[in-house]
């Protein structure tokens, strides 16, 4: 779990509502069944309206990765690729065939296939490269998704108070009630602005890092396999991807601590 992530949704919302109930508040005052209908129902249909279906269902799909880090590190995959270069040294390229079943990343399995299959690394790369950016092209729009979000939240929000306080001028012979109605009605700005600035933003922010670092990890295995085929000796090979990552220092280290 990431815990920056879910620490910052509980002290975000914590010192909300904390806030809250220190000024004498009550947190059913900010419960309005109504102002969230129109707030988020708005939203949605404002974001489906600006993006296919498609790309709305797999960033909904990857808000997991926000609160979830990669299983897969950085570091267990230049291993891996370290020992591919090991065996095609010692076996041959086509050895490496053998353990294409193994491989659960697609990236990683596609690139060695074609390794394996006789391409030469320049090829390889163009091919790759290709996928690489048509990849990153459709990937770009997920959080582009939640930072439209952020955009419509507040407008909307102010929408749902204008027609609270539509209803609430309807009823101005009822002065009682015209305070609470106010109230309620402003709600709304509550949701919008806040579901904006606490979620759809910072979300859009971490997906972007997400999706970044998985770039990172493609493009890495993409260098590694390309060097693997032109027969890098495994050792520079290690030392060549660890400069994709920007705690090389610190892998290092460790790498030598647990040598010792």
């Amino acid at each position: 779990m990431d815990k920056s992530s879910l620490s910052g949704i509980f002290l975000a919302l914590g010192g909300i509502v904390a806030g809250l109930l220190l000024e004498g508040g009550n947190f059913r005052q900010i419960l309005q069944p109504t102002a969230a209908m129109i707030v988020f129902g708005g939203t949605l249909g404002a974001v489906m309206l600006q993006f296919p279906l498609p790309v709305v269902l797999h960033a909904f799909r990857r808000l997991g990765s926000v609160f979830v880090a990669s299983k897969q590190a950085p570091q267990a995959t230049i291993q891996r690729l370290v020992q591919y270069a090991q065996k095609a040294r010692r076996d041959g390229i086509v050895s490496l065939d053998a353990e294409l079943g193994q491989i659960e990343d697609p990236f990683l399995k596609k690139s060695l296939m074609l390794a394996v299959d006789g391409t030469e690394p320049q090829e390889l790369r163009k091919i790759m490269e290709l996928e690489l950016d048509n990849q990153a092209e459709y990937e770009e729009q997920v959080p582009q998704v939640f930072e439209s979000a952020g955009g419509f939240a507040p407008t909307i929000g102010i929408i749902g108070a204008v027609l609270g306080l539509i209803q609430v001028m309807q009823h101005l012979d009822k002065i009682d009630e015209v305070g609470r109605g106010i109230a309620v009605a402003f709600v709304a700005t509550i949701y919008g602005v806040g579901s904006a600035n606490l979620l759809y933003l910072p979300i859009a922010g971490k997906m972007k890092l997400r999706i970044r670092d998985e770039q990172i990890a493609r493009e890495m295995t993409l260098e590694g396999v390309a060097s693997i085929l032109e027969g890098m000796n495994p050792r520079m090979l290690e030392t060549k991807l660890l400069g994709f990552l920007v705690e090389a220092g610190e892998v290092r280290a460790k790498a030598a601590g647990a040598g010792e």
